[in-house]
């Protein structure tokens, strides 16, 4: 896949980034570099290679899924700066 300059200008507006017109064959000619690594990423063959959590082979901590002591409803709320009704009072945002 090529990146024309054209296409540099429509990625660069979608992405509200202001480029000069003269800058934009360097900007295609860096996408056109990226397209290309992933070019190479994509011809590894990683058949069989397990999806890492680390780079060092480790195990992740679990812990039980249980219900903890909740009902502490008035300890929460203590901390608001405005509580209405059991719940955060929060000034409105949306006409």
């Amino acid at each position: 896949m090529s990146i024309d300059t054209q296409t540099a200008a429509k990625v660069a507006k979608l992405a509200r980034i202001k480029v000069e017109d003269d800058a934009l064959p360097a900007l295609a000619n860096e996408f056109n570099t990226i397209l290309g690594f992933i070019e190479q990423l994509n011809e590894v063959d990683v058949e069989g290679v397990e999806p890492m959590t680390s780079v060092t082979p480790m195990r992740l901590k679990r812990r039980q899924d249980v219900v903890t002591d909740g009902d502490m409803q008035d300890k929460i709320l203590k901390n608001a700066p405005d509580a209405r009704e059991g719940f955060f009072a929060v000034p409105k945002v949306v006409e």
